[in-house]
């Protein structure tokens, strides 16, 4: 895959965890936060993993 590919996915992650922040911040979510909770730190994990290895260097 190109890295161009590979920034336009990463694009697309970053706009997907702004959803998830929004769905955190729902009153009925119940134990599905729990999830969306972890989802976040693996898109964060993910996103700084991506930026170490592309960005800085």
């Amino acid at each position: 895959m190109e890295l161009q590919g590979i920034r336009d996915r990463i694009t697309a992650i970053r706009s997907k965890r702004e959803a998830l922040i929004r769905l955190l911040e729902q009153p009925d979510l119940g134990t599905l936060r729990i999830d969306v909770n972890q989802a976040i730190e693996e898109m964060d994990d993910l996103l700084e993993e991506f930026d170490r290895t592309f960005l800085v260097g």
